[in-house]
């Protein structure tokens, strides 16, 4: 067994691979561009989704696409320029709505929500990272019955996968979130939803346990691989060749490239999301809340309240559109009329999204020393600690906790 592992990304899912493989022994380097987190990771809503069973890609979708893409105020936005090499992945993700495949994936995607825990619970004992997470829950909130009834079917199919929920009405809701506006009428509360009360500063307190451990972050740019009859011998980056044993790629939406190096295909898109924070406010959000009608998410943070949302398809590094961020704000102002000023800070950040809404979790199908862990959409902050665990796992030969047939870089 190689005893040296190179980890290409170090975002919240890379870090963690990088940990998990360090505590079982490994001597890990973590090669990222820039700062550890400071990508997708540094600016999602905070929430571990354990109960995200539910793909993005829903029963109907298809009726839904036109309107979502023409209409200003859609949570769904695609750049036309980007059109063309996004059609391939928008017709697998249709494919993927067919009722049959739903229930498959959801059941597939809960296969490692259920183990959320067990695969941060380590780390962040280890890291005494344990006052950056809170466990108060997450309340979904309806302002029409349209709204509610509409979100039937995804309700059910938590519901059948094991995610605890509670029915509210207007008024029990706004008892539990008296910041919520009167035009809230229908709740669901997740009380076992936990969430991240800063996604930087947890991801840096794992980086840092890390190179406590013996680790060694190195910060370049990988531009490719030198590759012998084993697989890479070594990667290419910015600052010159570096010589690896084992790789693991977990770079989030440049995985794609990294892979397609490393003879794989892979449908990976660019799902940019946007937030906006608003610093200095009078109260303080008890839980996370998701908007069924605004399609936003608010929470309070560590620096003030986050406000999320939107998916938009460009590629990774197109200039982001602010005008995104004012539509989230806009709508966190109407789902909490108590949120003032202007936000003092608006961001964007490319999430790595498959159609089928499920990660790569696996070995490379070309090199046996090469391990794939990326395009976890929405979820890499919730999946991140079992991925790592899973992927230590599969470098040191032991059984994985979770079947990884589902997650299998050829599936495609």
């Amino acid at each position: 067994m190689a005893k040296t592992i190179t980890v290409i990304g170090a975002g919240i899912v890379g870090v963690c691979c990088a940990l998990h493989l360090r505590r079982e022994g490994f001597n890990v380097r973590l090669v990222e561009k820039g700062e550890p987190g400071m990508k997708a990771s540094f600016g999602n809503s905070g929430s571990f989704g354990t109960a995200s069973c539910v793909p993005f890609a829903m029963p109907g979708v298809l009726k839904k696409v036109p309107k979502m893409l023409f209409d200003p105020e859609s949570p769904l936005k695609l750049r036309w320029s980007h059109v063309p090499s996004a059609l391939p992945w928008f017709l697998r993700f249709i494919a993927s709505a067919r009722r049959e495949r739903v229930e498959k994936i959801a059941a597939e995607r809960n296969s490692l929500l259920v183990h959320t825990h067990a695969g941060y619970a380590p780390l962040i004992e280890g890291a005494d990272a344990s006052r950056w997470v809170d466990h108060n829950g997450l309340m979904m909130v309806f302002e029409s019955e349209a709204a509610f009834a509409g979100a039937s079917y995804a309700l059910d199919l938590r519901r059948r996968n094991g995610v605890h929920m509670d029915i509210l009405d207007g008024n029990e809701a706004r008892q539990m979130e008296p910041a919520l506006s009167k035009s809230v009428i229908k709740a669901v509360s997740l009380p076992d939803v936990s969430r991240t009360i800063d996604p930087f500063r947890l991801t840096d307190s794992l980086v840092r346990d890390f190179v406590r451990r013996g680790g060694e972050v190195v910060q370049a740019d990988v531009k490719g691989f030198e590759i012998g009859t084993a697989g890479p011998t070594k990667i290419l980056t910015d600052r010159g060749a570096l010589d690896v044993e084992q790789v693991v790629i977990a770079a989030g939406v440049w995985s794609r490239s990294l892979a397609k190096q490393l003879g794989t295909s892979v449908p990976l898109e660019a799902e940019r999301g946007y937030h906006v924070m608003f610093a200095d406010q009078d109260f303080a959000l008890k839980r996370a809340l998701v908007s069924a009608d605004r399609n936003i998410s608010i929470a309070h943070m560590h620096a003030g309240v986050r406000a999320t949302g939107v998916a938009e398809f460009a590629a990774p590094d197109a200039p982001p559109d602010m005008r995104i961020a004012d539509r989230v704000m806009r709508h966190a102002k109407a789902l909490v009329p108590g949120l003032k000023g202007e936000p003092a800070s608006r961001w964007m950040g490319p999430r790595p999204s498959h159609p089928d809404s499920k990660p790569v979790i696996g070995r490379s199908p070309r090199h046996s020393n090469v391990f794939f862990a990326f395009g976890h959409d929405h979820l890499g902050l919730t999946m991140a600690g079992i991925t790592g665990k899973l992927v230590a796992e599969l470098a040191t030969g032991k059984p994985t906790t979770v079947d990884l047939a589902p997650f299998r870089p050829d599936r495609f």
